[in-house]
């Protein structure tokens, strides 16, 4: 699809494949609430028979995760998620952004607001308060929410909440490096989020990455990637953001590595977002993700530990980025491991980035069967590849009283090897 238009759209032919991927779609059984009635609304909006008015329009739209689900699925190959990003655009240029969606973006990715807005949260959070006051109400899904970035060295744990023995996180330098091969330099993506509250997975990609032979590089001037604004519909935010980001990353080489699927979606697409700038197509040629980093290299293996691991794959990880195997390669490198895919792996847990904060209801609705899913076959430890994902899935889990630990992949990674020495 051009930026400005629906054309990608225009390969649907109302086959209803895409129904039964579409987690709205499940939960409310409203053809409007699923990929096909969507872009009829899209394509009405396209030709002027609805407004940017109309409130069943907004609603319909705005009640969609974004998860692209359906796009794997479609034999037509509808872009929907590029008519879904554009029609969302339309939508905030002409009604504005919601305030909810203005103040969560305010305080969770501009720098001047945001850094003690996440020292307050760290400090709620390191106290304990914030797993005390989880539950099942708004307040306490979100306090669960919280609660679930928090670690304390310990990745693993059994599904009635005993943890497994904590390992020292070691301060040197990665050993058993391939001796063959010379580090190869990588740049790290910090992003907002990430940075704020989930700064312990950075140093399991930094300490991860180096024992498979990558050399981790910091960047300054890096800001937030813009992914939240994106989906919001602040597309011109999105883009001022993506242009101090390749412009902060311009002077480096080699891949620039990233540990959130959100981010990572939307810095693979910078050069759809800026129209094909040159320089934004040469920085999205760069992004990877750090799963996809450490199975080129194997991952090398660790110590064993005794784990039933689940894995659940972020959307924008799988449908949007098409990575599958990388994440599983990276848990089955830790031996011991009994390492599956959940059952509905490939739903939508129904974070979608603020959405849990907007739509708390049917983001509930969605995350329900999967949490049932979970409780099933309970594991020790759960994993998944975005920060939103960890927080809505951890506080799932807490308000049905389950305490099971949501990581990043690369966390247990970096658990087996500091159990077998590999950092000096």
């Amino acid at each position: 699809m051009t930026r400005g238009g629906f054309s990608g759209l225009d390969a649907c032919v109302h086959c209803g494949f895409c129904l039964q991927a579409c987690p709205t779609f499940l939960a409310t059984g409203d053809e409007a609430d699923g990929p096909r009635g969507r872009i009829e609304l899209m394509r009405a909006f396209e030709r002027g028979e609805l407004s940017s008015t109309d409130r069943g329009l907004a609603y319909h739209l705005d009640r969609c995760l974004g998860c692209r689900g359906c796009e794997p699925v479609c034999p037509s190959g509808v872009a929907y998620g590029d008519g879904l990003e554009e029609a969302r655009a339309r939508l905030a240029e002409a009604r504005g952004t919601p305030r909810l969606a203005r103040l969560a973006l305010t305080a969770l990715t501009n720098p001047m607001t945001s850094r003690p807005v996440y020292a307050l949260a760290r400090l709620l959070r390191d106290s304990g308060l914030a797993g005390t006051l989880a539950g099942k109400g708004r307040f306490g899904f979100a306090m669960g929410m919280l609660a679930a970035t928090r670690t304390d060295g310990r990745t693993g744990g059994q599904a009635d909440g005993r943890p497994t023995p904590a390992v020292d996180r070691p301060t040197g330098l990665p050993t058993a490096r391939p001796p063959s091969d010379r580090p190869t330099a990588v740049c790290l993506f910090r992003g907002c989020v990430m940075e704020g509250l989930f700064s312990h997975v950075h140093d399991a990609t930094i300490g991860t990455l180096g024992v498979n032979g990558y050399e981790v590089r910091e960047v300054s001037g890096q800001v937030c990637c813009g992914a939240l604004h994106a989906h919001a519909g602040l597309r011109e935010g999105a883009r001022a953001l993506a242009g101090q980001n390749i412009a902060a990353f311009a002077s480096s080489t080699g891949p620039i590595v990233v540990n959130s699927a959100g981010c990572g979606a939307l810095l693979k697409a910078y050069g759809h977002l800026l129209d094909g700038a040159p320089e934004a197509v040469r920085f999205a040629a760069r992004v990877r993700d750090v799963t996809e980093l450490l199975a080129d290299r194997g991952p090398a293996p660790g110590a064993p530990l005794e784990l039933r691991v689940q894995y659940d794959a972020p959307c924008h990880l799988l449908h949007a980025q098409r990575i599958a195997e990388p994440p599983l390669a990276v848990l089955r490198a830790v031996p011991g491991a009994d390492v599956r895919p959940t059952v509905d792996s490939a739903q939508c847990c129904g974070s979608a980035g603020l959405y849990s904060t907007l739509e708390p209801e049917l983001s509930r609705t969605v995350l329900a069967p999967k949490v049932e899913q979970i409780l099933a076959d309970p594991p020790d430890i759960l994993t998944t590849a975005n920060p939103g994902c960890v927080m809505q899935l951890g506080a799932g889990l807490r308000a049905a009283g389950a305490a099971i630990p949501v990581r990043h992949p690369v966390e247990l990674l970096d658990q087996s090897y500091r159990a077998a020495g590999r950092y000096a």
